[in-house]
């Protein structure tokens, strides 16, 4: 690579500016997104040959081209109008730290839109769990033994979403279950996350995007799946969860679970 095209490259590096994706706010309203914008390295070069044989100008005007958003408002507007999935699970609101980090996890992944052929990660999306990004130490089972992890409860979380998302029919890829059963979900129903671990992962196989939302509060973890009018889905019968308050256990040891396809 010439020293040209570093500079350039370097240029473009410190120009760059991403765009910001339109969302749902808390109040349930829509919040516009925001145009980025990108080196144009066509037009910068012919400013910079004026500039080398021009004796009057000092500077140069560093010329950029918009990056839009990939989610707009006419888009989230069109994405809230059908719900194809949607589950709901309960804690104990009591445990404040464990809640706290349910209701973190449950913000990560709400407002997320997943296009047609995408592929979401919920690793990913939600990011290390850690007392710098706000998480707090909460109960866990470990091997079968109590102890305390940054992030505890993040699992139901997870949980809650892959019901969502097995129900709206969507092709789940990847699922570990806990070593030991989980409460707050029925038996088998479960989906285990952690960073640099087990990871829950669905791709959107449909014609259409879908639009996650997800709320915890008041003991109740809930998720729902949303997409547009035109949608041909094909939902799935899952067993629901009782609303009675389950114990409150995670467990990081996990045994690997066959995906489950359309």
């Amino acid at each position: 690579m010439s020293r040209y095209e570093r500079w350039m490259d370097e240029l473009d590096r410190i120009t760059y500016k991403e765009a910001t994706n339109a969302r749902i706010n808390s109040s349930g309203r829509i919040d516009p997104g925001l145009n980025g914008y990108k080196l144009d390295k066509k037009e910068f070069l012919k400013a910079y040959y004026e500039y080398m044989y021009s004796s009057g100008s000092t500077t140069i005007e560093v010329p950029t081209y918009p990056v839009y958003p990939r989610v707009d408002t006419e888009l989230l507007a069109s994405l809230r109008s059908k719900q194809i999935g949607y589950y709901v699970t309960y804690y104990n609101s009591g445990n404040a730290d464990r809640s706290y980090n349910i209701a973190l996890a449950a913000k990560a992944i709400d407002g997320t839109v997943v296009f047609p052929g995408e592929t979401f990660s919920f690793n990913k999306v939600v990011g290390i769990r850690t007392t710098d990004k706000g998480y707090r130490r909460a109960g866990i089972i470990v091997r079968g033994e109590m102890s305390e992890g940054v992030g505890g409860g993040i699992c139901q979380v997870s949980s809650t979403l892959f019901n969502a998302v097995d129900r709206a029919g969507l092709k789940v890829v990847q699922r570990y279950s806990h070593s030991r059963h989980v409460s707050y979900v029925p038996p088998g129903r479960d989906a285990t996350v952690s960073w640099g671990g087990p990871d829950f992962v669905f791709d959107n196989e449909y014609n259409q995007p879908v639009l996650i939302r997800a709320f915890a509060g008041g003991g109740s973890m809930v998720v729902n799946i949303f997409s547009s009018d035109v949608i041909e889905y094909f939902p799935r019968r899952i067993p629901s969860m009782s609303n009675q308050l389950p114990e409150e256990i995670e467990d990081i040891r996990i045994e690997p679970e066959p995906a489950s396809g359309r």
